[in-house]
């Protein structure tokens, strides 16, 4: 199956809580299947309450564009190709900055990971975490 299971949703918000832990960075997590369907979320104490609709945005963004949200970066930046993409949906507004990341299985994206509350760096730490627990290839 390629697909990602609740149990591997939970399995993978349990490896960010402890990487989040292990980084003093309270967060929330976001996990969306490959239909961008939210399949599991966490916001842990502390976490700003903006985090919780930025790890959702930045696990939608991941999955699709199917890359890392960091990447998208240079290219919607003034004079990019991109510029002004991240405001091209109504309902839900593209993330371009750190911490999303597409979840893969056999070489196909299968869902995707958002984390906000921290450093970009450290959203980037803890969603690696996630995606490695989960399933990443």
């Amino acid at each position: 199956m390629s697909e990602i299971t609740l149990e591997e949703a939970q399995r993978g918000i349990a490896a960010g809580l402890a990487k989040a832990r292990e980084l003093n960075s309270p967060s929330s997590i976001a996990v969306v299947d490959g239909g961008r369907n939210l399949l599991g979320f966490i916001r842990m104490d502390g976490a700003l309450l903006a985090s919780i609709e930025i790890s959702q945005g930045k696990a939608f963004t991941a999955r699709s564009l199917n890359m890392k949200t960091g990447e998208a970066m240079p290219y919607v930046q003034p004079g990019g190709p991109l510029y002004g993409m991240q405001t091209s949906h109504r309902d839900r507004p593209l993330i371009v900055f750190g911490g999303g990341q597409p979840i893969t299985k056999n070489g196909k994206v299968v869902g995707a990971v958002g984390v906000a509350g921290g450093t970009v760096p450290d959203d980037e730490t803890i969603a690696a975490a996630v995606a490695e627990a989960i399933g990443v290839d």
